[in-house]
């Protein structure tokens, strides 16, 4: 494979193995793997899902699409599964976008909602052990959205140079 297209393939395994050195960078080595690597599973998912996919729950653009979707529509409030996606949505919108989002969302009363989805999804799940995975997501929150929060902004303050690739390397077709 040229080096272009090698640097450019992306695969779900590489992207979480991305996000789970980011956040592992951020914590402190007393953090629960379970919870380290459901985090950069959420970061690695979004990455890779696009907002307006048909082939599965599309990654919202803004929280008010989260509202749209899991608020007002009261239908999926003991759906497990839309619960634990709108959790999931909170926080990577409440987090990892926070500086985009706080301009026109309450992002605390989002994040509020974020761990209260990940409760309820808690509530409805039937494996015990993902249960309590989930409660503990909405015990700590808060503490698991202020990462991803740093995360952005060391991967925003990051500078990624890549080096140019040689003129002579491509060649027309």
């Amino acid at each position: 494979m040229d080096p272009v297209r090698e640097l450019m393939a992306v695969d779900h395994r590489r992207t979480l193995e991305f996000f789970v050195l980011g956040l592992r960078d951020l914590c402190d080595a007393t953090v629960d793997q379970q919870e380290l690597l459901y985090n950069a599973s959420i970061l690695a998912h979004f990455a890779q899902v696009s907002t307006s996919s048909a082939d599965e729950l599309p990654t919202p653009p803004h929280l008010g699409a989260v509202f749209d979707g899991f608020v007002i529509d009261s239908t999926v409030r003991q759906d497990r599964a839309l619960m634990e996606a709108a959790g999931a949505q909170c926080l990577l919108l409440t987090g990892f976008f926070e500086s985009q989002m706080r301009r026109r969302y309450n992002v605390r009363w989002y994040a509020q909602l974020g761990a209260d989805f990940f409760r309820r999804a808690a509530r409805y799940e039937p494996s015990r052990r993902k249960a309590q995975l989930l409660h503990t997501l909405a015990q700590r929150f808060e503490v698991w959205r202020q990462i991803h929060v740093r995360l952005s902004r060391e991967l925003r303050d990051q500078a990624y140079l890549l080096a140019s690739p040689d003129p002579g390397s491509f060649r027309a077709a």
